[in-house]
């Protein structure tokens, strides 16, 4: 099926966030996850740029897709957590206001009410296969689950595992998160189309979302220096 993917534009602040009503799937995970890498296999050219430095980037990376017929929607290419260059007060200041958009509009009678600028936007987290039960993936996935409303769990580089190792990771993580666990490979392309699937999902339950969700835990995750196991 044919991709149409251009990239639109870096955002330092929520004012530089999409405000067109186009559904969003945003990319969550640790800095070298591989969240660009697996962006350019789905859409098949590169389009977003990959770094050797975890953590060097900040902001968050936009993309618009349209796949086939279907609707146009954003790849919102979030800043990596689990290192904290930069500050983790920038990393969680960013990714809040980008889960969290509203403005203030005058109504009819004057009155001031918040309305969302933007559809709830759905999220994938990515996790890294080789690292079941990190830490900073599982407050992550806990923040997510508590915060919007269509998330899903993607493990990456399922490709560097054997097939014993992948069977016991992936049971470690589904345990961990109590959620299913979708395994995929940027290198070899395994999972790519039931990723596209679950993307589709995400993007169609996003436009249909109105009004925001509530959470009595409006905070992301914190960055942090801590390092996973060797890679």
């Amino acid at each position: 099926m044919k991709v149409e993917a251009s990239f639109v534009r870096s955002a330092a602040s929520a004012g530089d966030l999409p405000r067109d009503g186009l559904a969003e799937v945003a990319l969550v995970g640790r800095s070298n996850v591989g969240k660009s890498s697996l962006l350019n296999a789905l859409v098949r050219r590169r389009i977003a740029r990959t770094s050797a430095a975890p953590g060097k980037t900040r902001l968050a990376n936009i993309y618009r897709v349209v796949r086939g017929s279907g609707a146009p929607f954003y790849v919102v290419d979030l800043p990596g957590y689990g290192y904290a260059r930069g500050g983790s007060g920038e990393f969680e200041g960013l990714v809040a206001a980008y889960f969290a958009r509203v403005r203030l509009k005058a109504d009819t009678t004057s009155a001031v009410r918040s309305v969302r600028l933007q559809p709830d936007p759905a999220a994938l987290l990515l996790v890294d296969s080789r690292h079941p039960g990190l830490e900073s993936d599982l407050e992550a996935w806990a923040w997510l689950r508590d915060t919007v409303d269509g998330a899903a769990i993607v493990a990456t580089k399922i490709d560097k595992l054997a097939r014993g190792e992948r069977i016991r990771a992936l049971r470690e993580f589904e345990s961990a998160c109590e959620h299913s666990v979708l395994p995929v490979s940027a290198v070899t392309g395994e999972g790519l189309d039931e990723l596209w699937k679950l993307i589709d999902q995400l993007a169609n339950n996003s436009s249909s979302r109105k009004e925001p969700r509530s959470s009595h835990n409006s905070n992301p995750p914190r960055a942090t220096a801590r390092r996973p196991r060797s890679e």
